[in-house]
């Protein structure tokens, strides 16, 4: 932010017009960047010249992504294009950026005409060849274009080999530019997720976020600490998830609702998800935003599936499952899968079946490889059945996904009991009871009591624990604090001012019952 009012502020006192032109496009991109309104009027500045060509390109990119990033509107992936090939013969390597930046607004959202995914990915292939050595930028390009015009499969280790580019660049200080990494990071983070590589998202998400707070740049941060919220939700982390979502809030520069519908999807709470759901839903109409809605209806397929509305949550699911975003039908697969065998109508499962299985196996991760294996288990009977189950338990040990490892251990405690088998049904049922209670995923939490006492077991309450009286803000700075950070670092990490951070901290003392820093640190967070 301080970059940017300098560079403002150097324009406006340059007497000379081209080099005035020039800083006032500097100054807008540093107020893009930071989240700052006046960028749209440095363009203005900008475009009043004179300006040499690739200025020009240059300023009819920047144009193009503040136009997307205030109303992510359908003109944006067709604006972006123009500026991609207006810059090919200027200045390559921008505009195998812009061609990308296209693709990521097509991806957004959601729009299957001119716009679409496919056509942008048609387009892109137009691009100007990348350089000898590739950067992480050019192999994502080339990895995205190859899966959307060749198909999942064959796209995969282009994908593969740009996010092992992105997550080298982490242990490499000098091989890469922040600013650089920061913009793609939020794509690069969802990429991960489309081809099922937990521990990825997760390194890049938790450095997505840390980049975007070190350079202040408040118009990246709501998106970094979204994907790094949907991978804490999947983790079983929801505290951490609401916190996340908080400080989105606080600081975003567009509305981003995602994080908060899917946390209280998976938490259960079906007013707050409908409500969510609803405003999500008119805001995506509002501007043409299909991806969003497809988002919105995955979250109701979990809440559906969680309280045991299986026909709800195959409706839901089985729009989720239309996305052309990759991430969006992944999520979507099994709560599809899942709706359709319990509401008795198990032939809705079974292109999504074929589209989880043949993807799991190009991934090759373990949670791939364990949804795939649950939901063959719905479809299936017998010792098949109980086969795959076990299976998707051995694979989902071994990833991060503990929302899913305990929706396995239900399922497959649901499938024990309808066959008779008691004791079994109890062992997994009780583990999935006590996982989806210590993660707060309510309704499967409920959904998993009500097996457990159909077996003639009683379930075992949770105890409640002091911090559960904070709110996900308050529980955020108690843990910074915890750690012996000031108000003034606490302050500058959450973009809160010192004197709000000490009005929290007496908010938390007094739910807490503790009157010191020290007694803070003494404490066990969650």
């Amino acid at each position: 932010a301080a970059a940017a009012a300098f560079l403002k502020r150097a324009a406006e006192l340059t007497p000379r017009p081209a080099v005035r032109a020039e800083r006032a496009l500097e100054a807008a991109h540093a107020k893009h960047e930071a989240g700052a309104p006046e960028a749209l009027e440095l363009l203005t500045v900008a475009a009043a010249g004179p300006l040499d060509a690739v200025a020009q390109a240059r300023l009819q990119l920047l144009h193009a992504r503040i136009a997307f990033h205030g109303a992510r509107g359908g003109e944006g992936p067709r604006m972006l294009l123009d500026a991609a090939k207006a810059l090919a013969p200027l200045d390559p390597a921008l505009s195998r950026e812009t061609y990308l930046d296209a693709l990521d607004a097509a991806i957004v959202t959601g729009d299957r005409g001119p716009g679409g995914v496919r056509a942008v990915a048609d387009a892109a292939r137009a691009a100007p060849a990348p350089p000898e050595s590739p950067r992480p930028v050019d192999l994502l390009l080339d990895g995205l274009v190859t899966t959307f015009t060749q198909g999942y499969a064959a796209g995969v280790p282009g994908l593969r080999r740009a996010l092992d580019a992105f997550n080298r660049h982490e242990r490499d200080d000098h091989a890469v530019n922040d600013g650089d990494d920061r913009r793609w990071l939020w794509l690069a983070g969802r990429t991960a997720m489309s081809v099922f590589d937990d521990q990825m998202v997760h390194a890049l998400a938790a450095r997505h976020v840390r980049l975007a707070r070190e350079a202040g740049a408040l118009a990246t941060l709501p998106a970094a600490l979204l994907v790094q919220s949907v991978m804490l939700v999947l983790s079983g982390d929801f505290s951490r998830a609401a916190e996340q979502t908080a400080i989105a809030a606080a600081t975003r520069t567009v509305p981003v609702l995602h994080g908060q519908l899917i946390l209280a999807a998976w938490r259960g709470r079906s007013d707050e998800t409908t409500e969510v759901h609803a405003t999500m839903v008119r805001e995506a109409v509002g501007r043409g935003g299909r991806t969003e809605d497809f988002l919105a209806q995955y979250a109701m397929a979990v809440l559906h599936n969680g309280l045991g509305d299986y026909p709800a949550a195959l409706v839901a699911a089985t729009r989720a499952f239309e996305s052309d975003e990759l991430t969006h039908s992944n999520l979507a697969h099994s709560e599809l899968i899942e709706a359709a065998c319990r509401s008795g109508r198990p032939e809705h499962a079974t292109a999504a079946l074929d589209q989880l299985s043949s993807r799991a196996l190009a991934s090759g991760t373990p949670w791939g490889l364990g949804l795939a294996a649950r939901s063959r288990a719905l479809v299936s009977t017998g010792p098949a059945a109980e086969e795959y189950y076990r299976e998707a338990i051995e694979q989902l040990r071994n990833c991060r996904v503990a929302t899913q490892l305990a929706r396995t251990h239900l399922v497959y405690g649901e499938w024990l009991r309808r066959e008779g088998r008691r004791q079994g049904a109890r062992q997994q049922l009780r583990t999935a009871h006590q996982m989806l209670s210590d993660m707060g995923a309510e309704a499967f939490a409920a959904r998993a009591a009500r097996e457990l006492r159909a077996t003639g077991e009683h379930p075992r309450s949770r105890s409640a624990q002091p911090s559960d009286a904070l709110t996900a803000q308050e529980l955020t700075i108690a843990r910074l604090v915890a750690t012996g950070a000031t108000s003034r670092e606490v302050g500058a990490q959450l973009f809160l001012s010192p004197r709000t951070i000490e009005a929290h901290l007496r908010s938390i003392f007094r739910k807490l019952n503790i009157t010191s820093r020290r007694q803070l640190r003494d404490l066990r967070l969650p």
